[in-house]
Order: structure tokens, then C-alpha cells, then sequence
């Protein structure tokens, strides 16, 4: 009898630690580099969380979140049109020039007979990052505005998995490797895309490093629990 309610403790607790982490609705968060729950009710504006056990960060509460996120949103929207829109680079070695432009990549890996290489870097640095970036507009702009929507849920499940498959910086460093042993075998010019790319890279990363997922499924919630309607 002993064990099998030991065991049952056991299940218990795993599951609330599990539970915690998929979906955290109450006020604790299971840590995850050693799963321990951590209480962060009392967190105020500008406030960070860390695991007391391993100092893991866990959130940081800020009032103006769905603020940041938009900006950044919105300016990486307007950056990826632009980096769609003009050359990237140009080569010119031995009197011969080639442009290429960003759409161009995914198209010549293909004339190359690689089209699972190219289908890969399409959806990783153009498809996958351009839809969480829509997704985010659909989930801050209600959040912003504290009204609940049915599609909250899924729409932020969607963002916080292909968030992490949005390799933009991944590709601008692959670029800059690629471009420090190409300029001393040719001349190099970086177009207005490149920059605009760097750019969008960058409030990319801002914000989707804004969009604290704690914060959010709280929010999210709290909404939901209100049922305010539009």
C-alpha cells in the first residue's frame, strides 16, 4: 500500500511539473533546467524570474510587451518586403558580373539539382519566419487591446513552435562565413537587400525575444476566463 501510494504522489507531481510547463495557467513555473516549480505571482513590471535552484530564467513581466512586439513585428514585415525587392549581392571576377537576389537563392539551388536544399532554405529564412510574424500581429493586437478571440490558443502554439525553426540569423552568418572567402577570389558589392535582410534579422530576434511565453498563456487565460467579447 505504501509504494503504490508513493507512486501515486510520484505521478502526481510529474504531471503537475509537465502540466506546468505545456500550459501554465497558475501562478508557478516548472523550471526547465532541473523541473522545479517556482512561484511568480508577486512578479511587478520590469520584474525577471529566476529558478532559485539553478538560476534558470524563467520570465520577466513587462506592461508595454504587446507594444514591443508589434514594433518589432511590423518593422520586420516591412524589412522582409524589402530584402524581397533589390539584389542582395553582386560578383565580379575576370570581367564577368552576376546579381543575386534573396528570392533568387532557393531558385538556383534548384537549377542545381538540389531541390530539397532549396525548399529548406526557402521555408527557413523567407516562408516559416514571414508566418510567425503574421501570427504574432493576430495574437498581440487583441492581447493589446484585452479582448479574447478563439484562436488565441492555437495561433500562440504556433508561434512559439516555429519560432524555432526561423533560421535568419543562422543564414546571415552563413552569408558573412561565405563572403570573407569569396572577396579574395572576387570583388563583392552587398546590395540594398543584404542590409535590409541584417536589419530584419535583427527586430526578428527583438521581437521574438519580446514575446514572453509565460506572460502571454497568462494573459491568454485571463481572457479567456472573462469571455470579454468584441
Amino acid at each position: 500500500m505504501d509504494l503504490v501510494c508513493r507512486g501515486a504522489l510520484e505521478f502526481h507531481f510529474v504531471m503537475k511539473r509537465r502540466w506546468a510547463m505545456i500550459w501554465p495557467m497558475n501562478k508557478e513555473i516548472a523550471c526547465h533546467g532541473c523541473d522545479l516549480l517556482v512561484d511568480v505571482s508577486d512578479l511587478k513590471d520590469g520584474d525577471t524570474a529566476r529558478c532559485p535552484r539553478c538560476r534558470c530564467f524563467l520570465t520577466r513581466r513587462r506592461d508595454d510587451m504587446y507594444d514591443r512586439v508589434l514594433a518589432f513585428t511590423v518593422s520586420s514585415l516591412i524589412l522582409l518586403v524589402l530584402a524581397n525587392s533589390y539584389s542582395f549581392l553582386s560578383f565580379s571576377a575576370s570581367g564577368l558580373e552576376s546579381v543575386i537576389t534573396l528570392a533568387q537563392t532557393p531558385g538556383t539551388l534548384w537549377k542545381y539539382g538540389m531541390p530539397a536544399v532549396a525548399s529548406i532554405v526557402a521555408a527557413f529564412i523567407i516562408v516559416i519566419p514571414a508566418i510567425v510574424l503574421l501570427l504574432m500581429l493576430v495574437l498581440c493586437i487583441p492581447l493589446q487591446k484585452g479582448r479574447y478571440r478563439p484562436w488565441l490558443v492555437p495561433v500562440a502554439r504556433g508561434i512559439f513552435l516555429g519560432q524555432n525553426w526561423a533560421m535568419v540569423e543562422v543564414f546571415i552568418i552563413g552569408v558573412i562565413v561565405s563572403l570573407v572567402k569569396i572577396m579574395a577570389m572576387a570583388t563583392v558589392v552587398l546590395g540594398i537587400s543584404f542590409w535590409a535582410y541584417t536589419a530584419f534579422a535583427i527586430c526578428f530576434t527583438l521581437a521574438v525575444s519580446n514575446l514572453d511565453r509565460y506572460q502571454c498563456w497568462e494573459d491568454i487565460e485571463e481572457l479567456g476566463a472573462s469571455r470579454v467579447p468584441a
